[in-house]
């Protein structure tokens, strides 16, 4: 296992944001969703792509928060540039990833995990 430092932890701008819309991706070589993401007013509407397929329905995630990476550069896949990395742990149990889900009455979109 490689070790960061905390300062390298420091960088990684990890927030909570509301999915409002979410779309088959049918393009994507894996299963996939394609998201709209609102972070609130700091951030916006940013778009990402997931692997969630087999873990999540769509109508799971809609109106439900994500924690997402929103500060590495986006990443072009297939015809859709995803603009923040969406968390999420290998679904054990079968295809795709397990999204993490902050519960929502307990956090604001747009926090900043710290």
């Amino acid at each position: 296992m490689n070790q960061i430092t905390y300062d390298d932890f420091e960088k990684v701008d990890i927030r909570v944001g509301k999915i409002i819309e979410i779309l088959d991706f049918p393009e994507a070589r894996k299963p996939a969703y394609k998201l709209k993401i609102d972070f609130g007013p700091e951030i916006g509407i940013k778009q990402s792509s997931v692997q969630a397929v087999g873990a999540h329905t769509k109508d799971e995630l809609l109106d439900s928060l994500v924690c997402c990476v929103v500060n590495f550069p986006p990443k072009q896949i297939g015809p859709v540039t995803s603009e923040v990395l969406t968390l999420g742990f290998k679904n054990n149990a079968g295809e795709g990833w397990v999204l993490i889900q902050p519960k929502k009455d307990s956090i604001d979109i747009g926090s900043k995990l710290g």
